[in-house]
């Protein structure tokens, strides 16, 4: 049938009924979470191959564990109809140092957020945030890499001390720097059917904040663009936190917030994917419409749930301990009613695995 997904089978059905989203209702924040063993990051591929095989909706994927980086490479036994659709799609991983290496221009980044990086607050170090404003203009005398050369010549003594803020700091040096080159950003801009951003790759929790931030920007930079994109954060609980505790970490939760109350009029609709509910900032679990809940053992978890998803019907809500691998409830827009589903198989392989117990 087109305009849905279909993602698995319906429980308790007693002809195993097919379990379908509907996708024009994609155009709603998404909450999607389980705890680790529920089969969360398994069951969400499963719908992203969906999005990608029936709708034409642009997909950016923040993947800080590395889950998802294969998904262009079809399994032996996936369906063969949506394995030909698969083929045909523009799907672009983005790593560091891979084929498409992952990489941002950090002076495209708004200003408040080039600070960040740097760990400047426009407060406490106001003038060397204002030194700031200066250099974005000079771009075109910096070449690949050269920024604290460039500040060093410099016969400004705050330049010097910026200079010397990004040596000890290490950020001038970061492998995700495109400086005059091509950024991920570029890409995005050509609308790829999926853009997946490998932020497991980096071998600093900075450095892979920094390019999840510049992502964020980026799309919120072209939102008047208004093209819909489905931007999906797994892993949400590590960039937007109830109480965020560096600078970047501030200017994400800000920009995700921003989304969630905002983005939809644009076109920037939110699947926010995580194991810890409590740990994604109310003000963007709030906005979600939609809600994909498998095993979750939490009773503080469920009924802050119950509390913010009253769509979502208790009984079915309360039933989530007992879920097994791959079984979820799905409420909201996106289905035509609350339903527990078995979920269906995966087209593509998986990313990140689990690291085996070696036996004797």
């Amino acid at each position: 049938m087109p305009g849905v997904l279909p993602i698995g089978t319906l429980l308790e059905s007693p002809e195993s009924a097919p379990a379908e989203l509907i996708a024009k209702r994609f155009n709603r924040h998404t909450f999607w979470c389980g705890q680790s063993g529920s089969g969360k990051t398994y069951a969400l591929g499963v719908v992203l191959e969906q999005v990608l095989v029936h709708t034409r909706l642009p997909i950016v994927v923040l993947d800080p564990n590395s889950d998802f980086v294969k998904l262009d490479q079809l399994r032996p036994d996936a369906d063969a109809g949506d394995a030909a659709a698969l083929r045909d799609r523009d799907i672009r991983i983005f790593r560091p140092g891979g084929e498409r290496p992952l990489k941002a221009r950090m002076l495209d980044m708004p200003l408040r957020s080039q600070a960040a990086v740097a760990g400047l607050d426009p407060i406490h170090d106001a003038e060397e945030f204002n030194a700031m404003l200066g250099i974005a203009a000079e771009l075109p005398l910096i070449g690949q890499g050269h920024l604290v050369h460039h500040l060093r010549t410099s016969d400004a003594a705050i330049r010097h001390r910026l200079a010397m803020r990004f040596e000890n700091l290490g950020v001038a040096d970061w492998d995700l720097w495109a400086w005059g080159g091509r950024s991920v950003t570029d890409d995005i801009d050509e609308r790829p059917d999926a853009a997946v951003v490998d932020l497991g790759g980096f071998p600093t929790q900075p450095e892979s904040r920094a390019a999840a931030l510049a992502v964020l920007d980026h799309l919120w930079d072209t939102r008047e663009e208004r093209v819909g994109r489905l931007i999906v954060i797994d892993e949400a609980h590590n960039l937007c936190r109830p109480d965020p505790v560096t600078l970047v970490e501030q200017r994400l939760t800000e920009r995700i917030v921003q989304i969630a109350a905002e983005g939809r009029k644009y076109g920037l609709w939110l699947l926010l994917s995580t194991q810890r509910p409590s740990k994604v900032h109310p003000n963007a679990l709030s906005q979600c419409d939609n809600l994909a809940l498998m095993r979750m053992s939490s009773p503080r978890d469920l009924d802050e749930l119950g509390e913010i998803f009253g769509f979502a019907p208790q009984n079915m809500l309360e039933r989530s301990p007992t879920f097994a691998q791959g079984q979820a409830l799905f409420a909201g827009g996106f289905i035509p009613s609350a339903a527990l589903v078995q979920m269906g198989d995966r087209r593509t392989e998986e990313g990140g695995i689990d690291v085996p117990v070696p036996l004797r």
